[in-house]
């Protein structure tokens, strides 16, 4: 795993070496291992045998051939460079078949399979990875720079086209410092970022800065740039297969998609959140290999959120070498830190555990699997189940719907003492009769439209009239609409949810540590084969994950795959009520805060009373609008604007 940062400039002109190494040592976080760079001409002026000139930097974490496989790495004559950022899985089967056509290697790495790979197939060769990658790639005979990123998003790559030159890094603070680059403010970015609490691709919060989307390639060959797409998940056709059979062949595939990400040349371990998701791939791990696994567990003193003693109870189960931590709500103090790394506001608040549990596995392991992507791969998330009922409840006669319905929910309280069972029901029965786009928002929402218009300020709405957030829901779900319900959910997280918000947070997460994270429930052949099963298979009933549950039913107690899901959740709601209540108004309510640029002082302080009081659970939102603030102050805009 590392970090990769690269410059193609177009007309042909020297490109500062110490421009390339600001940028790379931006990422050594990324690799802390090593540090290597690739010029295709000299950065003095008088060498003009190239038309385009290239330069690519590298930081490299050791984990496969740790002897050799440093990067940038070329081909035989020196033709092809690669800078890389990933693993490939397949990369041993790929090196046979590409040592019979003739191509002959230097390392052991599964670096070096990329280059030769596309000398056989071109920009075809993204379709041979079995893994998770980023990577820039010259080709110098056709001068011809080429992209990728892999099928699920796992690996980031963010891009931008300045002053003739396209410029590309592992994350935004090491794209930054390319002096070409602009920093100003992408309205349309924050304006989603307040609804789905993340940036989706191809947005950043930078103008003209983007992120390469997954399964995607950009091809630029002179100054023509070419973005093209190479995969996406189909959930159209289904093949005919019993349950049982399905069971077996989920088995089957999940036992290699573990063996394959047990590859390492250095210490490997699990982080294991005591659900089902993780307990599985822990289960698996421990039978592949012969001594015992390392596991990694974070916890909250608050009951309801802790689910230390369910991890307890697998790593026992499989004689793991177990290991713990608590977090307390002083672990706010790391929103610095997590700005810091995201380099644009992200409010997923799981992503402060994930960086206390990255950090304690750090000093054990350098590799870790994880549970990630099982809820999108199986139908794990209530909303699954919801989307189903809701696609029933539209079915009710109008006059049922309209005639008591609606007035029940005017007149239904929201307040917290009622308990989240009946607040969540007037959530759903909201959504449920709007079209499967807006009602999706609307669940997994933080702001609606018709909130955020009512909290901007005259200079934000001037910037974001035009907007919709729903949008971007709305064009992913209307090609699904002939699936049913479920399975139109599952295909909209894997090409939103879990891209934008978890994966990025995951990946950042664990490279801020320098760990490399790797996620068996994510394998696009596993994926695959279950997009191709009838949803019943996965959301069966009230069952959610069905066919994985199913699978593991003889590895793991029925008390265990029946607990109702917890997911990694954080308590900030209580934290913003109790111990950290003053920190959230100060922070939020200052007069010199900067987000009062864009956000009404007032509304933000009866979203605050609002939660403190208990009127409503807006810890969620609470946490988005301190992101912000903190990366507004980061940026030095206390007292400025835009």
């Amino acid at each position: 795993m590392c970090g990769i940062a690269g410059v193609m400039d177009f007309k042909g002109r020297p490109i500062p070496r110490e421009i390339v190494t600001r940028m790379t040592r931006a990422l050594a976080h990324r690799g802390p291992d090593a540090e290597n760079f690739h010029f295709n001409r000299s950065d003095t002026p008088d060498n003009s045998s190239a038309k385009a000139t290239v330069a690519f930097g590298h930081r490299r974490l050791k984990v496969i051939d740790l002897a050799s496989g440093q990067q940038p790495l070329s081909n035989e004559d020196g033709s092809v460079w690669v800078t890389f950022n990933g693993e490939i899985y397949n990369y041993r089967a790929l090196r046979e078949d590409l040592l019979a056509q003739g191509h002959q290697f230097k390392t052991q790495s599964d670096t070096e399979v990329i280059v030769h790979a596309y000398e056989s197939y071109g920009p075809e060769c993204v379709r041979y990875f079995r893994g998770m990658f980023a990577f820039g790639l010259w080709d110098e005979t056709r001068q011809r720079l080429l992209l990728a990123r892999d099928r699920l998003g796992k690996k980031p790559l963010v891009y931008a086209l300045a002053e003739d030159r396209l410029v590309f890094a592992s994350e935004l603070p090491a794209l930054l410092q390319h002096p070409s680059i602009p920093r100003r403010l992408d309205y349309e970015a924050i304006h989603h970022y307040l609804t789905y609490r993340c940036i989706p691709a191809p947005w950043t919060v930078y103008a003209g800065v983007k992120k390469l989307p997954p399964a995607h390639i950009l091809l630029c060959e002179g100054e023509k740039m070419q973005l093209m797409r190479y995969w996406q998940l189909d959930f159209f056709k289904k093949r005919r297969i019993d349950a049982a059979d399905a069971v077996e062949e989920t088995g089957r595939l999940l036992t290699e998609s573990v063996r394959l990400r047990l590859q390492s040349d250095v210490p490997l371990g699990i982080l294991l959140s005591g659900g089902v998701d993780s307990s599985a791939v822990a289960g698996l791990a421990s039978r592949e290999c012969s001594t015992p696994v390392k596991t990694f567990s974070i916890g909250f003193e608050e009951g309801p959120f802790n689910e230390l003693p369910y991890a307890r109870t697998v790593a026992h189960q499989f004689h793991t070498d177990h290991h713990e931590t608590i977090v307390r709500p002083d672990a706010v103090g790391i929103l610095s830190q997590l700005v810091a790394h995201f380099g644009e506001p992200f409010a997923d608040s799981s992503a402060v555990p994930t960086f206390y549990v990255a950090q304690m596995a750090k000093q054990y392991v350098t590799v870790v699997l994880n549970g990630d992507g099982g809820d999108e791969t199986f139908g794990g998330y209530y909303r699954h189940l919801a989307m189903r009922l809701a696609d029933a409840y539209c079915t009710l006669p109008v006059w049922l719907r309209k005639g008591l319905m609606d007035p029940a929910l005017r007149f239904w309280p929201e307040r917290l003492s009622l308990g989240a069972g009946p607040v969540r029901l007037k959530r759903f029965i909201a959504g449920a009769a709007l079209s499967r786009a807006d009602r999706w928002t609307q669940w997994i929402g933080l702001f609606s439209e018709e909130e955020k218009r009512e909290m901007y300020t005259d200079e934000m709405s001037a910037h974001t009239r035009s907007m919709d957030s729903r949008d971007l829901l709305r064009e992913l779900f209307l090609p699904l609409k002939d699936l049913d319900g479920v399975d139109a959910a599952l295909a909209v997280d894997t090409s939103f949810y879990l891209p934008n918000d978890l994966l990025v947070k995951v990946d950042i997460a664990t490279m801020a540590y320098g760990l490399e994270a790797r996620s068996p429930l994510l394998d696009h052949e596993l994926m695959e084969f279950t997009a191709s099963l009838p949803s019943t298979l996965k959301v069966r009933g009230n069952t959610l994950k069905y066919l994985l549950k199913t699978a593991q039913k003889n590895t793991f107690p029925a008390q265990h795959l029946k607990r109702p899901k917890q997911g990694f959740a954080v308590p900030v709601s209580d934290w913003f009520r109790n111990t950290l209540r003053e920190w959230v108004q100060e922070k939020l309510l200052s007069p010199q805060a900067a987000i009062h640029q864009f956000l009404s002082r007032t509304k933000l302080q009866e979203v605050v009373q609002l939660h403190v009081t208990g009127e409503h659970d807006f810890g969620q939102r609470l946490w988005a609008l301190v992101t912000l603030e903190e990366w507004l102050e980061q940026q030095g805009l206390k007292h400025a604007s835009f």
